[in-house]
């Protein structure tokens, strides 16, 4: 079986094994998995999704991004300003059209830019839109300067930063420091009910395994030969008559737009958006997922995003103030002991398990290699 495969399958029988035991054990039991786990659960596949979106232009292009965190929240704010408008005169003040926090700051009309943020096609428009022109733009910009390594990675976290001091105004009408929140429902359903976090819980799942089809097959296809020989060989590929200007704002984008999908999904599991999320610390913190799963998997980076997200919450929970730390010497032991992350212990377990797959391979010869490996000897 394939990465694919073995990826799809644990993820549908994972998504299937909560939704059972949700919906069918009752609460006390052993077996039973609560709506706040749930929810929890979902909020973990979108760390995965975007952990994705980092792989993808990390581990295969070379690409050290600390901005996307960027992507992420724009998706996050692109769900969130739907979300809003769904409110109506369920708010505080009771207006039918603005959110309360522009009623609060005395706004007496919507911005230009709030406009058709109540339909939900152009909210799923501006999910892939927003992150995917911000990457474009930046990307042609960056790349045809051939501007690269560091210098591109503190451009990255310069934007995030300059996009974060821009949200916590409150002249630029999303909300300021308290960002978006108190959210009622989503297409008509209570983001309270039960059943509502189990399909927002579902949705990710697909989400994720969609997205992780996509990125296998870029990554496996020409195109992709060409994205991970521009990580290998820049000079190489352009002297070979490429141009890899132009595979690397591709890649750019699709990863963008990966990382805005996942930012609209997390928004309705935990309530809330707001300019922290463009922290440049959170976007130090994906790449971190990525170097622990292991670089230049996929499938490693979603191990990496679940399993820091994890430790991260039962951490926090006992020593707070210590998290920091605990992240940072959980990296220098990955890089110094794991130098392939986790994703490179698992293959050399299953070697382990495993180790007549090399033999058989060899075995396994068409009969013009034999010929081949025949003649040689002689």
């Amino acid at each position: 079986m394939s990465n694919l495969h073995v990826v799809i399958s644990v993820l549908l029988i994972s998504t299937v094994y909560v939704c059972f035991c949700n919906l069918v054990f009752a609460e006390g039991s052993l077996f039973h998995v609560s709506d706040y786990m749930v929810s929890l659960l979902g909020k973990y596949l979108c760390y995965a999704l975007l952990a994705l979106a980092v792989d993808l232009v990390w581990g295969y292009c070379g690409i050290l991004s600390l901005g996307h965190g960027a992507f992420f929240t724009l998706g996050g704010y692109a769900m969130g300003m739907y979300l809003m408008r769904q409110i109506g005169d369920r708010g505080v003040y009771g207006n039918p059209e603005l959110p309360d926090f522009m009623v609060f700051l005395n706004w007496t009309e919507l911005p230009w830019y709030w406009m058709g943020s109540d339909n939900v096609l152009f909210m799923v428009m501006m999910v892939f839109l927003g992150p995917g022109l911000l990457a474009y733009v930046f990307g042609n910009l960056a790349f045809r300067s051939r501007v690269s390594g560091v210098y591109l990675s503190i451009m990255t976290q310069a934007v995030t930063y300059a996009l974060m001091l821009a949200f916590f105004r409150n002249e630029m009408g999303f909300g300021g420091n308290n960002g978006l929140t108190d959210f009622k429902d989503i297409f008509g359903f209570s983001l309270q009910s039960p059943s509502t976090k189990l399909a927002l819980f579902v949705a990710t799942a697909v989400a994720l395994g969609i997205g992780y089809a996509i990125s296998h097959y870029i990554v496996n296809s020409k195109m992709g030969r060409v994205v991970t020989a521009i990580r290998d060989a820049e000079d190489r590929v352009r002297f070979a008559g490429f141009k890899p200007e132009h595979y690397k704002v591709w890649i750019f984008v699709v990863s963008a737009m990966l990382a805005g999908l996942a930012g609209a999904l997390y928004v309705p599991q935990v309530g809330i958006i707001n300019p922290g999320e463009f922290s440049p610390l959170n976007s130090i913190e994906m790449v971190i997922w990525v170097a622990i799963g292991g670089r230049g998997t996929l499938y490693g980076a979603l191990i990496g995003a679940i399993v820091v997200s994890y430790a991260k919450t039962r951490f926090t929970a006992i020593m707070p103030e210590a998290w920091l730390f605990a992240l940072g010497g959980l990296f220098v032991l990955v890089t110094l002991f794991l130098p392939k992350g986790i994703a490179g212990l698992l293959n050399k377990v299953m070697d382990k398990i495993d180790p007549l797959n090399t033999k058989k391979a060899q075995t396994e010869s068409t009969p013009t290699e034999i010929k081949n490996s025949n003649l040689e000897a002689k």
